[in-house]
């Protein structure tokens, strides 16, 4: 089995349509060469096509077709989007995908650390006064520090809030 990353990157939506044309080609041409290829694509926020696509290869002469493959391609054609646009080159990337893919490690809730922190950026009277950035820390069971997580306003949420126990309101009443 050979996985391979076909990705038009940050380009426009046109790369994303040579993407989509690209992937067809890319079906035939193995059809003929007598391996399966199997995709699975990214999501299509604009309708244009995705941004990115997996495809698995397998068969007898997987090794030689994706050697192909691998590496840049370029798609010439004029821009179906916008008609009076000068350019007429769009890229797509070809890359291997080596090894499996990594298994997902369950989080326990006593392994995440939250913190609170005094959050830079514009706070008039407020700033270096109040803590109204959150962020996390997974630990393992050395204790030793693995991944730091984003750190957040309350406006924006947590990124574990699932896993955090409800944090008592400390402000007084009256």
């Amino acid at each position: 089995m050979i996985r391979l990353l076909l990705t038009s990157g940050r380009g426009p939506a046109e790369c994303r349509i040579a993407l989509t044309k690209t992937l067809g080609i890319l079906v035939k041409e193995a059809e003929v060469a007598g391996v399966t290829v199997d995709v699975m694509v990214g999501p299509d926020p604009d309708g244009y096509g995705p941004a990115s696509a997996i495809a698995i290869i397998e068969g007898a002469g997987a090794e030689a077709f994706v050697a192909t493959w691998i590496g840049s391609i370029l798609w010439v054609a004029r821009s179906p989007l916008r008609p009076h646009h000068k350019r007429k080159n769009w890229f797509i990337g070809v890359f291997r995908l080596e090894g499996a893919p990594p298994k997902p490690v369950p989080l326990k809730p006593a392994d995440v650390r939250f913190e609170t922190l005094r959050a830079g950026g514009p706070g008039g009277q407020h700033q270096n006064k109040t803590e109204s950035g959150e962020g996390s820390a997974y630990a393992d069971r050395a204790g030793r520090g693995r991944a730091r997580g984003s750190f957040t306003t309350p406006q924006q949420g947590i990124c574990l809030g699932a896993a955090r126990p409800a944090r008592e309101d400390r402000r007084g009443t009256g």
